[in-house]
This record gives structure tokens, C-alpha cells and sequence, in this order.
């Protein structure tokens, strides 16, 4: 069993910046792909950026050159750095994790999410 828990969301003033925390604990043999998603009121849940053990990324093209995906896996920890900010960038922000368990079975998990506000 594996927990995610999201810090970092705040209200900001668009052209400003944000780092999203994501801490993993608990038990697996592998944590592989994490990746930060938002869901907006009204739309639907969307991939922002991921990132493989490896360190491969994926970015949406709406975030691309603005937002930073990263991780430390000693510390089974993902980061989200968003830089210039928009109105809307405006939502609620999800981390996920595709875990490997330790009976060797594909779990995926889901933070409880944290609220981003771009506005003035």
C-alpha cells in the first residue's frame, strides 16, 4: 500500500509561480511513472506533466516551457515547478503513481489533490 500526499497549492497572482510537492510512503517494490494531473470545475482530469524512474518526462502542450517536472527517488518524491502562471492554470491538482507491489502486480494510486488559483 502506497500514499501520496500533495502540498504546495496557494493562490497566486498570474505571471507568478508555484512548486507542487508530492511525497509517496508505504510499502512497493518499484515506484515507476508519477505524474501530476488537474481537473478544472466542469472539465475533466487531465495529464499535466510525468516522469519515469528513468527520468523521462512528458509534458501537456499547455504547460510546455512553463512547468518542470522532477523527482527524487530516494525520497520517493515528485515536484512540479510552475513558472508564468495563467487564470487558467487554474485547478485542482492531482499526484499520481503507477507502483509496482510486492506481489509484483501494477497498482496505480492517487493523491488526495491540492488547489492551484491563478488570479489577482
Amino acid at each position: 500500500q502506497v500514499q501520496l500526499v500533495e502540498s504546495g497549492g496557494d493562490l497566486v497572482q498570474p505571471g507568478g509561480s508555484l512548486r507542487l510537492s508530492c511525497a509517496a510512503s508505504g510499502i512497493a517494490f518499484a515506484i515507476n511513472t508519477m505524474g501530476w494531473y488537474r481537473q478544472a470545475p466542469g472539465k475533466q482530469r487531465e495529464l499535466v506533466a510525468a516522469i519515469t524512474s528513468g527520468g523521462v518526462t512528458n509534458y501537456a502542450d499547455s504547460v510546455k516551457g512553463r512547468f518542470t517536472i522532477s523527482r527524487d527517488n530516494a525520497k520517493m518524491t515528485v515536484f512540479l515547478q510552475m513558472n508564468s502562471l495563467k487564470p487558467e492554470d487554474t485547478a485542482v491538482y492531482y499526484c499520481n503513481a503507477d507502483v509496482t507491489d510486492l506481489l509484483k502486480r501494477p497498482v496505480n494510486y492517487w493523491g488526495q489533490g491540492t488547489q492551484v488559483t491563478v488570479s489577482s
